[in-house]
């Protein structure tokens, strides 16, 4: 039997909540999200079609200011319309060309996780 090299699958964000029904709430108003489980004061789980963002219940409001996470995602133009409607760009995170790449812009959750959301964008 010959072994394989391992291979990484996905990656799935753990952010933290302070009130986790109002947390799911969140994803599911502003990016359209399923709700997948939610377990008040303990788990929450959406899914965004090929992925899910998973939430622990925390009860110190400072963590979820210094959680953060990535999601490449496409028509991220339409996207960030759909956030700003939902009031849910982040002040400092408006839509931008970065050199690496990417147009990107971040979104600030109610708990206060930063989601950046990008999307594979040639610099040009």
């Amino acid at each position: 039997m010959t072994e394989h090299s391992p291979a990484f699958i996905s990656a799935v964000p753990v952010l933290a909540s302070l009130d986790m029904a109002r947390t799911v709430a969140f994803y599911v108003r502003v990016l359209n999200a399923k709700a997948v489980y939610v377990q008040p004061g303990e788990y929450g789980i959406v899914s965004l079609g090929g992925l899910e963002l998973h939430f622990w219940a925390c009860q110190d409001p400072e963590i979820p200011k210094q959680t953060s996470c990535r999601i490449q995602v496409t028509g991220i133009a339409a996207l960030h319309a759909q956030c700003l409607a939902g009031n849910a760009v982040h002040p400092n995170g408006g839509l931008r060309n970065q050199p690496w790449g990417t147009q990107e812009f971040s979104l600030l959750d109610e708990d206060g996780n930063c989601v950046t959301c990008y999307e594979d964008h040639p610099a040009t």
